[in-house]
């Protein structure tokens, strides 16, 4: 942590920030994800970003240490140990370092035509560096031989090269986009944050309107969400207050905006769970068993009965019972059709923000009873027609 985020910056390139995490916490992510047990930072002072910095490692049960030069390693890794190094500024996707990492001992290296040009160092006639080594710790003594104020990655990647370590090739398809990158100044790092959220927030959804509106409040809100901090819990708090806001709405004999509100809150949850997988990437970190965007996806659906009981007719021959029988059935078929029917329709059956416009707009003409009898019927008939499994004898 010692390089200026370009000519005359004043913060060093490490604590540049994409999706709203410093490059610094991207690599203590990487390095807690492999089980590291010591995370070492060069750095010239001790700054805020720093202590939060290490607040993250002792949380996550290692120990951490600040040194000034390279020659202060040599006191904290032994011959036994093993070492990992990254580039100050590298910017790095965990799916495609951690696998080359994990063969052991190796200096990643890429093409030299391509690494040169990206800011890597160029190593040989072919290669350039790729920002990452696994070395024996022992290596580490001979920093002891070199100037005070040497390059420490650089170094250490020569001796572990003179020592015979392996070099690694980066493969074409890992150093594409934002998956492999050295973030050299702020420039830089606005320009990779767009390409950063798409690579993570996962897979392109299917074109369905709940998911194209939380993708485009990923892409419209999501930077800006991401460096305030907590987005996925604003997103989250935004989600249960809208659904609160739909029950009192409801209470008060106004159920079809109470619907709408649902719709809402369910987009809102969505763009909360992809926010909350690229802070999960960035920060290392492993997807809970049950996460609470999933809770938050049903307390919506016991919203939409709830509305949908309040909206029926409540005369004495509908007792509550009979009201509640439908709508239970209708969500109950649609947390359930979507696993045994065809993958490809399978998106539609769970996209809440259509089912709860389309519930609000029969309700507005009079036809809810009939409507949320005849979804019930239509997937039923889907789970019958267009079953996702193989026919298999039993």
């Amino acid at each position: 942590m010692i390089e200026p985020a370009g000519a005359g910056a004043p913060m060093p390139r490490a604590f540049l920030g994409v999706g709203g995490v410093t490059l610094a916490r991207h690599q203590l992510g990487l390095a807690l994800s492999m089980d590291c047990q010591r995370i070492v930072c060069l750095a010239r002072e001790i700054s805020p970003e720093m202590i939060s910095l290490q607040h993250a490692a002792e949380a996550a049960g290692a120990r951490f240490h600040i040194v000034a030069g390279p020659r202060a390693l040599t006191g904290l890794v032994t011959a036994s140990d093993e070492l990992l190094a990254f580039a100050e500024g590298l910017l790095v996707s965990p799916h495609e370092a951690r696998p080359l990492l994990d063969l052991g001992h190796a200096v990643l290296v890429q093409p030299v035509e391509t690494g040169v040009a990206a800011g890597f160092e160029r190593l040989d006639l072919n290669h350039a560096a790729a920002g990452a080594i696994r070395i024996p710790g022992r290596l580490v003594a001979n920093l002891l031989e070199l100037p005070p104020d040497c390059d420490p990655m650089a170094a250490l990647t020569r001796i572990a090269l003179q020592a015979g370590v392996a070099m690694q090739e980066v493969p074409a398809a890992a150093r594409g986009g934002a998956r492999w990158r050295l973030i050299r100044d702020e420039a830089e790092a606005h320009a990779i944050e767009g390409e950063w959220l798409r690579l993570h927030a996962g897979d392109r959804p299917a074109p369905t309107p709940l998911n194209i509106l939380a993708w485009l409040g990923l892409m419209t809100m999501g930077p800006s969400l991401l460096h305030g901090g907590n987005a996925s819990r604003v997103m989250l708090l935004a989600a249960v207050a809208a659904i609160l806001i739909a029950l009192g709405l409801g209470w008060f004999g106004f159920a079809i905006s109470g619907l709408v509100l649902c719709g809402i809150a369910s987009v809102e949850c969505a763009t909360a769970a992809a926010l909350r997988r690229v802070e999960r990437v960035a920060l290392g970190l492993q997807a809970p068993a049950m996460p609470t965007d999933a809770i938050l996806c049903w307390a919506i659906d016991l919203a939409i009965v709830i509305l949908l009981i309040w909206t029926m007719p409540a005369a004495e021959e509908y007792p509550l019972a009979d009201r509640a029988f439908a709508p239970l059935l209708l969500l109950i078929l649609m947390r359930l059709v979507p696993r045994i029917i065809q993958p490809s329709w399978a998106p539609w059956i769970e996209d809440r923000f259509l089912l709860s416009l389309l519930l609000a707009l029969a309700a507005a003409m009079g036809f809810l009873v009939g409507t949320v009898q005849l979804l019930a019927l239509l997937l039923a008939l889907g789970a019958l027609l267009l079953p996702g499994g193989k026919a298999r004898i039993t």
